[in-house]
C-alpha cells in the first residue's frame, strides 16, 4: 500500500467515524472498501495517536464487539467555526461595552483559570512557578519557555493560539499577560509582540 493510499484510507475512516458518531470495524471496511484487517491496522495507529477511542458493546449472543469514535484530538482535525464565532462575540462585546469592560472580561477569564489551579502553584519557588506557568500556557495553546540571562528572567512565547483573531481584536493580548502576572505575582515588561510582526512575544519579569 502506497503512502498516499494509506493516508486516503485513514482520512476515509476518520470522516466515516465523524459522520456516524460511532462505527464498527465492518462498517468502516464497507465505507473504505478495504478488508476489516486493514481497518483494524489503521484504527490501532489512530488509537496510538489518541485520535480515536474504542468502546466495548456486549451482544446478547457471542463475543462483545467494539465501536469507534473520535477523541477530542480527533475532533480537532476537522474544520471548526471557532474563529468566526469568537470574532462575532468580540464584536458584540465591543458594541455593547466600553473598552475597559471588554478588557476586564479577558482578565476575568485569566483569573478563573488561576483560581482552578491555585493550589498547584501558589507555594512553589519562583523558578518552579515559571516552569508551571509554561506548562499552563501550553495547555491554553501557547508554546513558551523561560530563561535567565544577566540576572533577569525572561518569558518567551513562540506561538499564540489567538494570533489570527488578535489581528482584528488585539484585546485578546490581555489574556496571557494577565495569566503571567497572576501566576508569578509580579509585574512584567513586554518587549516584542507577534501581533506587531515580531517573531515572538518576549517579557522581562520583575523579581517579586
Amino acid at each position: 500500500m502506497t503512502s498516499k493510499t494509506k493516508n486516503n484510507t485513514r482520512e476515509t475512516i476518520l470522516h466515516a467515524i465523524k459522520s456516524s458518531h460511532e462505527a464498527t470495524v465492518d462498517e468502516l471496511a464497507d465505507v473504505a472498501d478495504v478488508s476489516p484487517v486493514t481497518v483494524r491496522h489503521h484504527l490501532n495507529a489512530l488509537q496510538a495517536e489518541d485520535l480515536v477511542m474504542a468502546r466495548s458493546v456486549r451482544r446478547k449472543v457471542g463475543r462483545p464487539h467494539y465501536v469507534y469514535s473520535l477523541s477530542e484530538d480527533g475532533q480537532e482535525l476537522f474544520p471548526q467555526k471557532y474563529y468566526r464565532l469568537s470574532s462575532h462575540l468580540l464584536e458584540e462585546l465591543k458594541t455593547r461595552f466600553s473598552p475597559e469592560v471588554v478588557s476586564s472580561v479577558f482578565d476575568g477569564v485569566a483569573q478563573r483559570i488561576m483560581a482552578e489551579h491555585k493550589g498547584e502553584f501558589e507555594h512553589l519557588p519562583f523558578e518552579n512557578k515559571l516552569s508551571y506557568l509554561v506548562t499552563l500556557l501550553a495547555e491554553e495553546g501557547f508554546l513558551a519557555k523561560w530563561e535567565k540571562a544577566g540576572g533577569q528572567y525572561q518569558l518567551i512565547e513562540y506561538s499564540c493560539p489567538y494570533l489570527s483573531i488578535g489581528e482584528i481584536h488585539d484585546e485578546v493580548c490581555n489574556f496571557d499577560k494577565s495569566l503571567i502576572i497572576g501566576i508569578l505575582e509580579t509585574e512584567v515588561t513586554q518587549h516584542s509582540c507577534m501581533l506587531a510582526g515580531d517573531s515572538c512575544c518576549q517579557f522581562t519579569i520583575d523579581l517579586p
